[in-house]
């Protein structure tokens, strides 16, 4: 009786994580124009080796989860941009097929390459985002207006690549990239929400077929992808997303920026740390 008790004590609290954090993520995806892999990966992460997961398992299906998990996510906060007027056609015309690319190049690495490099990987971007949004260096914009088609692809190709490693939905990258081109930060947000569409899909195909011929995957997976954890994760985020669009268009441009770069510094940290031990 004792083991029933302690058994659903321990799963309670693993369903309530992922609850909160399926929360949390639609709220920022909203909010910042980001998938939310940034909560989604580490959340997972953790939940994975409480449930025995060996470690050179838990980094890969946590970040094809999350990335299955960004599909309706940022479908959802797409659409809420483009009803506030905000959203950029334009630029995801340029951006579709490259980002395409880098998303399935990056899917190729993800089927060899050491967990290390998933956490390395995601806590370096994420440190370099924050300190360029908390202490303003580099943060006027480079030039008036978008760079040549063909510069955008190349940016495109690699924003799609380090997505697909990290685990995210690219709105982090492609949001920087932006504003550095003289892109209001909410017209950014707004375009990137979608990035997170064209980064999800194909990047949750490629981890679906990396771990199809893996062994030792847990039950209910397929390939790298859980798919219980995407159905308890998904009710919460989608409820919260639209909570976030409309603080996202009522916050100033500095204040957005602050919150940004607080929130990646935390995650940077604790993926850092990780690294270290």
């Amino acid at each position: 009786m004792n083991d029933l008790v302690t058994l659903f004590s321990e799963y309670s609290y693993l369903i309530f994580v992922l609850l909160l954090a399926g929360a949390s993520v639609g709220f920022l995806a909203g909010l910042f124009g980001v998938g939310g892999g940034a909560i989604s990966v580490p959340a997972f992460y953790e939940v994975f080796l409480r449930l025995g997961y060996s470690s050179d398992l838990a980094m890969p299906i946590a970040v094809g989860t999350s990335l299955a998990v960004i599909i309706p996510i940022s479908i959802s906060s797409a659409l809420g941009h483009k009803r506030k007027g905000t959203l950029e056609p334009y630029i995801l015309k340029i951006w579709a097929f490259p980002i395409f690319s880098g998303v399935a190049f990056g899917a190729v690495i993800a089927s060899f390459a050491a967990p290390k490099l998933f956490q390395t990987v995601f806590a370096a971007v994420s440190a370099l985002i924050a300190f360029r949004l908390l202490t303003g260096i580099g943060r006027k914009a480079i030039a008036e207006q978008l760079p040549s088609r063909s510069i955008m692809s190349v940016f495109g190709f690699f924003i799609g690549l380090l997505s697909a490693i990290m685990g995210i939905g690219g709105g982090a990258l492609s949001t920087i990239y932006l504003s550095l081109y003289n892109v209001s930060i909410h017209r950014a947000v707004s375009t990137s929400a979608a990035v997170g569409a064209i980064i999800s899909v194909p990047g949750t195909v490629g981890y679906i077929v990396a771990g199809l011929w893996v062994d030792g995957l847990p039950p209910g997976n397929l390939g790298f992808v859980s798919i219980l954890t995407f159905i308890i994760f998904i009710p919460t985020s989608l409820v919260t997303t639209k909570f976030g669009v409309k603080l996202a268009h009522k916050l100033s441009k500095r204040s957005l920026e602050m919150l940004f770069g607080s929130f990646l510094l935390c995650v940077s940290f604790r993926f850092f740390n990780a690294i270290l031990l």
